[in-house]
């Protein structure tokens, strides 16, 4: 680790002897801190001490980094690498923890939470305070306040009685007495000899206390082996009946280890089983082109308008039973169906007064697409989106239900959990599956954070927001098909890009299967101190290409649509694929769907045939449809069907009066008025062939049609209405847009004219100068002759300035500037604060004063 000649003073000053890659590095990572761009590197330093930016930054550290950290709360201030090395390793030296030290500490010097030489690093201020031990707030390595600390209230002769208990000559001062018994608990030695004097009990006490929390009640008289211990300093009183186990005490009895398990190596993937790629592609595939049909049915069922939109917005929990039903899958994933089509743009609220679900103008544009263009559409807005339908029916803080297309599903972290967990599975051989325990495990690794305290779940818990989210998106990838039988597809590989790939691949920590599937099948080990850093998210174009190619993969993998089906006697068409869609919708009129999978199974029945023929279809239109896309002769039955349903339809004519039924044979309404079911409708003859009714058209309709007959709605000429269902869209929608994790982060352009001015105003903040400012502000202030003299003599001499310039909005700053020519009132300068040239006007100059030489 290289370090300056002159060790820093300060974190601007350490950041002020960076290079600009490192700079670059730094606000890559951290990208809060040039939002807005800072002046100089001064205010970049205060920036990153904040507690809100430390918080971010603590968040994004690894376990190991984050202990690291942790070590150094609890360490001196400054405190060295030795020592920073023994709390980490203890006093055996772990090989492990020492060979993975330099990378961690590195990782804190590049994050600016670490600045300083080896021999004086420093925690920043703020994550020392989120992280040193304190009572209201434990430290995560369960040590306890130093002896200094732990005395700090405490009465001088009592310090002294407890340096005589421990054996040790009494001082002048309670200054020196600490002291000693600082070095008395540093000594391992020394401390060996004490302890081994101590009672078997006390010797328990301090054992139940060592690993935390350090804190232990005690009454007003305390048993022997207590005593023995507080007289003596390993336990220290810190209020009344309270009694606390000192830092030094702790680190003794721990061999030196600030955590009780150090955690260098990030865990392994495990594969629990391996599968051929081609296998897993096409099982893939499968799942493809069922979220293809999930979708598309789903948008049927909401075609003509979907449920109505709850006041607070969302589906009620009885339509997403609904749909539940009719997509014949469980709540939670007919959840996930609704919000990724409503992700993918596809549906939307309409927006009316009685406001509905309806698909949007964009779900017929998608319905154009090839079909493996119209998966990774929907792959892709899975991937990006930050909407969670994994938290549908749960609850917000304000104990309110969560429900699907409401507001509140919002998950900043869902797009890089999704990302990072495919990229945990590119990181495996292709064709094998990891168990979910190893790839939780390592996001909690990753990731060991929650909460601004710096408190991290402990190595079992799997209930954290992190690990759902990677859980929905290992069941969501399989339900999708960007993976099949638990590996990762080579269209889903694509959909990362070749940059998640990349990464994926150089992943550490990827182990085989504890049972290998098939006879030697062993899969390669890596061992890395820490793992790469993820990559960034790709750009819009990036994921299009991505996209792209995912599509190209998955292509040749679903089936052709087929033209045709095969009709059987018992009044069913089988479809042994896919149909094309002006075959599946015209099937989808004339035929009611009884079966699905890799053969849906259609049945005629005299409801479906009256259904085709109310959409304006004529039974030679039907006989016609049936003849030239049937691989099989039509059945008889099925021809006498549409015939018999035909001959009676529109035999009846319904019209308004409220509401009438007219027939040439008046036997017909004879027998209708005779049927006992036909009361409800309130029917009486007007004249032979005419009958009124009380109902409305629509409930005449279906009055008649449920007691057998076939009747025809008609208009006020006298014609057969034709009934079509209308397809409802709402306006043009755009998709939801993803809710950020903070602020973007910054592409290489950005970086670059941000370092610039960072340092061009920190070259002006900090530039020596010939002519000291003037004490009653901080620009220059000379007269308005001086100002042009110097501006006139910087010209011919090539001299660099520091002036001070009030612009038009009366907006303050300070400038180092070299100029080039005086003319006009005017002077056109090489400004390096803005690293370009620039023309100024001279009235607006407050004053001028020349940089030192050098």
């Amino acid at each position: 680790m290289s370090t300056p000649a002159t060790p820093p003073r300060s974190l601007a000053e350490a950041l002020r002897n960076r290079d600009d890659a490192s700079l670059a590095a730094l606000l890559r990572s951290r990208p809060d801190l040039i939002t807005p761009v800072p002046t100089d590197l001064t205010q970049l330093a205060t920036r990153a001490g904040t507690r809100g930016s430390v918080v971010r930054a603590l968040e994004r550290l690894d376990r190991f980094a984050l202990q690291t950290a942790e070590a150094l709360a609890v360490a001196g201030d400054p405190a060295s690498y030795d020592e920073l090395a023994g709390l980490m390793a203890g006093d055996a030296r772990d090989a492990a923890v020492v060979h993975a030290l330099p990378r961690a500490l590195a990782t804190l010097r590049e994050q600016a939470l670490v600045w300083g030489a080896d021999d004086r690093l420093r925690l920043v201020r703020t994550a020392r305070e989120l992280l040193a031990p304190s009572p209201q707030h434990p430290s995560p390595t369960g040590l306890g306040p130093t002896v200094a600390e732990a005395t700090a209230g405490m009465s001088p002769g009592r310090i002294q009685e407890i340096v005589t208990a421990a054996g040790l000559p009494s001082t002048h001062d309670s200054v020196s007495a600490v002291a000693a018994l600082t070095k008395l608990f540093t000594a391992r030695r020394r401390m060996k000899a004490l302890l081994g004097r101590a009672p078997e009990e006390s010797l328990e006490v301090l054992n139940r206390l060592v690993w935390g929390p350090p804190y232990g009640q005690v009454t007003a008289e305390p048993a022997s082996h207590l005593r023995w211990l507080i007289d003596r300093g390993l336990l220290l009183p810190t209020a009344p009946g309270t009694v606390v186990l000192p830092r030094e005490v702790a680190l003794h009895l721990r061999a030196g280890r600030a955590h009780r398990e150090t955690e260098p190596v990030a865990p392994a993937v495990e594969a629990k089983a391996t599968h051929r790629p081609q296998v897993v592609d096409t099982t893939a595939a499968g799942q493809a082109y069922t979220a293809l049909a999930t979708v598309e049915e789903l948008l049927k069922d909401w075609d003509e308008g979907g449920p109505t939109v709850m006041r607070a917005g969302g589906l009620s929990v009885r339509d997403l039973k609904r749909t539940a039903v009719a997509l014949d899958v469980a709540e939670p994933v007919a959840a996930f169906w609704v919000e990724l089509a409503y992700a993918a743009g596809l549906l939307a609220s309409d927006g009316d007064a009685d406001e509905r679900y309806a698909a949007t103008p964009a779900h017929d544009e998608w319905l154009e697409l090839p079909a493996a263009q119209r998966w990774a559409r929907l792959a892709e807005a899975w991937l990006t989106a930050t909407r969670t339908s994994g938290l549908v029916g749960g609850r917000d803080a304000k104990e309110r239900t969560l429900s699907a297309l409401g507001p509140g599903l919002d998950r900043s972290a869902a797009p890089e959990v999704r990302h990072r967990v495919l990229g945990l599975l590119a990181g495996l051989p292709e064709g094998a599956s990891p168990s979910a325990e190893s790839v939780l495990a390592r996001l909690r690794w990753e990731r060991p954070v929650r909460g601004a305290g710096g408190a991290q779940p402990g190595p079992q818990e799997g209930d954290d927001l992190r690990s759902r989210l990677a859980r929905w998106t290992l069941s969501e990838a399989e339900m999708l098909g960007v993976t099949g039988r638990g590996a990762l597809s080579a269209q889903g590989r694509a959909l990362l890009g070749p940059r998640g790939v990349a990464a994926a691949d150089s992943s550490p920590g990827v182990s085989a299967p504890s049972g290998p599937s098939s006879p030697g099948d062993k899969l390669p080990v890596h061992h890395h101190h820490r793992p790469p850093t993820p990559p960034d998210p790709l750009s819009p174009a990036e994921q299009a290409a991505a996209s792209a190619a995912a599509a190209r993969l998955l292509a040749p993998l679903l089936p052709e649509p087929l033209d045709h089906v095969l009709l059987q006697a018992d009044l069913t068409a089988v479809a042994p694929g896919p149909l094309e869609r002006p075959l599946a919708d015209m099937l989808d009129v004339l035929a009611d769907v009884e079966s699905k999978g890799g053969a849906t199974v259609y049945r005629f029945t005299p409801g479906s045939v009256r259904r085709a023929l109310d959409a304006g279809r004529s039974a030679s239109d039907l006989h016609d449809f049936l003849t030239a896309h049937s691989r099989t002769p039509v059945p008889q039955p099925l021809a006498y069907l549409i015939d018999d349903v035909a001959r009676r339809h529109g035999h009846l004519r319904i019209g308004a009066a409220s509401a009438y039924v007219r027939c040439d044979d008046d036997a017909v309404l004879s027998e209708i008025l005779a049927d006992k079911r036909s009361a409800g409708l309130r029917l009486r003859r007007l004249a032979p062939t005419v009958l009124a009714a009380q109902a409305d058209p629509a409930a005449l309709l279906d009055g008649l049609r449920a007691m057998g007959f076939a009747p025809a709605a008609e208009s006020a000429d006298g014609d057969v209405v034709i009934t079509r269902a209308h397809a409802r869209r709402t306006p043009p929608r755009t998709a939801p847009e993803p809710v950020p994790d903070g602020p973007p982060t910054p592409d290489t352009t950005l970086l670059s004219a941000a370092i610039r001015a960072i340092r061009a105003g920190d070259r002006a903040s900090t530039t020596p100068l010939k002519t000291t400012p003037s004490p009653t502000g901080d620009l220059p202030r000379t007269s308005s002759a001086e100002t042009l003299a110097t501006m006139q003599a910087a010209v011919l001499t090539g001299d660099t300035l520091w002036i001070g310039y009030v612009n038009a909005e009366g907006a303050a700053s300070q400038r180092v500037i070299a100029p080039i020519r005086v003319e006009g009132g005017f002077v056109t300068a090489y400004d390096h604060t803005a690293d370009e040239v620039r023309t100024y006007p001279l009235h607006r100059v407050t004053g001028v004063a020349e940089l030192a030489e050098g």
